[in-house]
């Protein structure tokens, strides 16, 4: 190496140490981005790594910390390297922890015994999650741990949580994604130990009530919920309640899926989702009242730390908050987060914001590896994040202007407020909510200057002494009061969804373009000195190159039996009109389309379905009497049966080949080389992947 070389190395290691001691406050905010990296790094490898992979990596890390343990940017690098590790091995550990037995093929009708863990409404029935299960021609080591069944005739008396029920159901494996790319509901079911879904054939049976399951404080939590989801509902019929419920138990079983489209469309969404606004109200409701009320007795304000009490008292009321809500990833955040806060209250001392979230993040990885590609963990870090942030930078300043200001101007500082809020959480989710849902709202400022104060000052707090009149009966007056926020909150959300231009769809984004945008927010909230303003151009090219990607241009479903093919401008043409469905609305929502185009692409008869694009000749067999005739050289042939053989095809797709490999998308190319991706390809050879051939 020339000297000159060397000397230019030692320029940028001077320039990486001075950036990182006038930073240096601010690295321990890295280490769950750390963290995250290796678990990210886990969940993106295409098999399954041994076990002897993370004591490795771990050693590793070690190793690399003691080499730079002198300090300086090798240190930081190190601890980095380290903190990765330690995401990476806390991936396998929760891996196997969970591991449990999964179905992999269709199972009945079969008599089904089981315990009920969960109860929730689902259209006119109920879903229901039995575990401590019984199955016919299942032998106790290949019985999952947990099965969720649908119950379309709930029967007089439904089940309820604790309870022992027999029934009749239909069992099959949680299903993988519906196209090559999208959710993988199969892996978060392996994640919650979920071995099968279902639905059952005929009303269940009781066989056990809930006090000769014994006193498990779950089942006390869950009959809790059902009982206040139950008493909201019918203190308020209709959507109302339905949203009451949500708001109280976190059940939006019973919300109408045209209110749920509403609240979407608007940008309210997140008003369903209990998160920091629901458990922040919670606890300021608990802690201002309960302080104006100790207050108002003299004697015990002059004499006793009344502050204090009024902390312990919120602490006390957001955890089981936390705990009738179902203790959903964003709302363990901000119940740590806010129980931070309070601790910090009742220590006399003052919460750093952004440490406590990297805290809460740091906590969540390590105890929920996967809940790192959580649509919930995303989104909510993602906003929180960002507004710590901004009102680090824009917090001063209006503080600065509400000092010695009247009614009005801390009026519209509080309006401001809002308005802020709502910019920065939606730049900082509109990508999370793009990727993951393919649909952005364009009016959620507008919605939420009006739904996030009537949250604030009337929902909750009503909601709060809802939760204190049930036990003595009393509930109706509160939650009639709530009700009429409720209300408004619909009609904003109905009146906003319906304006012109409401919402666009947005097609599927290439997978890599996610993990940088995150990174280039992180980067630009995290650090302080204007090197941070390089994260604006990680997120620039994160939103535009996926733009220059191509849509696939044939999408066949996991059996076969239904394909689409795009036209020139990128509208699917489905072989066979009026498809319905998870499936084609999976397909229509990725290509950022509303309906599938009129059928006139294909030429179909009873025996299958011919398409042509790029003089490609695509024919889709149903019936096995027309391999023969479809069988046409340098044309692509798929069939939802066997195909013998098709000697002189571009490509042929079978049954054997849905049945191992899962959904299919191909891109065509006019020399002959088609890129074809299966769901298999980009799940790979993992635990919740069942192996080929099951």
């Amino acid at each position: 190496m020339s000297l000159e070389s060397r000397l230019k190395q030692a320029r940028i290691g001077a320039v990486l140490e001075a950036v990182l001691t006038a930073e240096r406050a601010r690295l321990v905010l890295w280490i769950p981005v750390a963290i995250g990296t290796g678990i990210g790094i886990y969940f993106a490898l295409p098999r399954e790594p041994d076990g002897h992979w993370g004591p490795l990596v771990l050693a590793a890390g070690l190793f690399a910390v003691l080499l730079a343990r002198r300090g300086g940017a090798a240190l930081v690098l190190s601890l980095a390297l380290l903190a990765g590790a330690v995401g990476f091995q806390a991936a396998l550990w929760r891996t196997a922890a969970v591991d449990a037995p999964v179905l992999h093929k269709r199972l009945g009708p079969i008599s089904l015994e089981g315990r009920v863990l969960e109860v929730a409404a689902k259209g006119s029935g109920l879903r229901v999650v039995l575990g401590d299960l019984s199955l016919d021609r299942l032998t106790a080591d290949r019985t999952p741990a947990k099965v969720r069944v649908t119950l379309r005739r709930p029967g007089a008396t439904p089940p309820r949580v604790g309870e022992r029920i027999r029934l009749r159901a239909v069992l099959l494996p949680p299903p993988g994604p519906a196209a090559p790319g999208a959710f993988d509901f199969a892996r978060a079911a392996f994640f919650d130990r979920l071995g099968a879904v279902g639905y059952a054939i005929a009303a269940s049976e009781r066989l056990a009530d809930r006090a000769e399951n014994g006193g498990d404080w779950r089942v006390a939590v869950a009959t809790w919920r059902a009982e206040i989801s139950t008493r909201a509902r019918a203190a308020l019929p209709g959507p109302t309640g339905g949203v009451a419920a949500a708001l109280m138990t976190g059940d939006r079983g019973a919300i109408p899926a045209g209110v749920l489209d509403d609240l979407r469309d608007s940008g309210l969404a997140h008003l369903l989702a209990i998160s920091g606004l629901h458990i922040g109200l919670v606890a300021m409701v608990l802690f201002v009242g309960i302080r104006a009320a100790l207050a108002a007795v003299p004697a015990v304000a002059l004499r006793w730390p009344i502050k204090k009490w009024a902390a312990l008292a919120a602490l006390l009321g957001a955890f089981c908050y936390l705990v009738l809500t179902g203790a959903t990833v964003p709302t363990q955040r901000a119940f740590m987060m806010t129980a931070l806060v309070l601790l910090a209250v009742m220590a006399d001392r003052r919460a750093i914001s952004m440490r406590l979230v990297a805290l809460a993040a740091t906590v969540i990885l390590l105890l929920r590896p996967e809940s790192l590609l959580s649509v919930s963990f995303q989104m909510s870090f993602a906003a929180v994040v960002a507004l710590v942030a901004g009102y680090e930078a824009f917090g001063p300043a209006l503080a600065a202007w509400r000092r010695g200001g009247g009614p009005g101007r801390r009026i519209a500082i509080y309006v401001a407020g809002v308005a802020l809020t709502t910019v920065i959480a939606s730049l900082a989710t509109g990508p999370f909510a793009a990727f993951h849902f393919n649909r952005i709202a364009h009016y959620g400022l507008l919605a939420n200057l009006f739904a996030v104060p009537a949250m604030a000052s009337w929902i909750m707090p009503w909601a709060v002494l809802a939760y204190a009149a049930m036990p003595l009966g009393l509930e109706a007056v509160p939650l009639a009061l709530m009700g009429w926020g409720i209300d408004a909150v619909l009609a904003t959300a109905r009146w906003v969804a319906e304006l012109p231009g409401a919402t666009a769809q947005v097609a599927a984004v290439a997978p890599w373009s996610l993990p940088l945008v995150a990174l280039g927010g992180l980067w630009l909230c995290l650090w302080r000195r204007r090197w941070r303003l390089c994260g604006v151009l990680a997120v620039a090219v994160g939103l535009v190159l996926p733009t220059f990607a191509r849509p696939p241009d044939l999408l066949i479903d996991r059996r076969g039996e239904l394909v689409a093919i795009a036209d020139g401008e990128g509208r699917l043409h489905a072989s066979r009109p009026g498809a319905r469905g998870h499936g084609p609305e999976v397909w229509l929502r990725r290509a950022g389309e509303s309906a599938f185009a009129a059928p006139g692409a294909w030429r179909c008869d009873t025996l299958g379905c011919i398409a042509r694009r790029e003089n490609i000749e695509i024919a889709h067999v149903r019936d096995a009497q027309a391999l023969w005739d479809d069988c046409t050289p340098g044309g692509i042939v798929v069939a939802s049966m066997p195909i013998p053989s098709c000697p002189g095809a571009r490509l042929t797709l079978d049954r054997f080949d849905f049945w191992r490999e899962g959904p299919h998308a191909i891109w065509f190319d006019t020399a002959g080389g088609d890129r074809v991706v299966s769901s298999r390809d980009l799940r790979g050879e993992r635990p919740w992947v069942p192996a080929r051939g099951q």
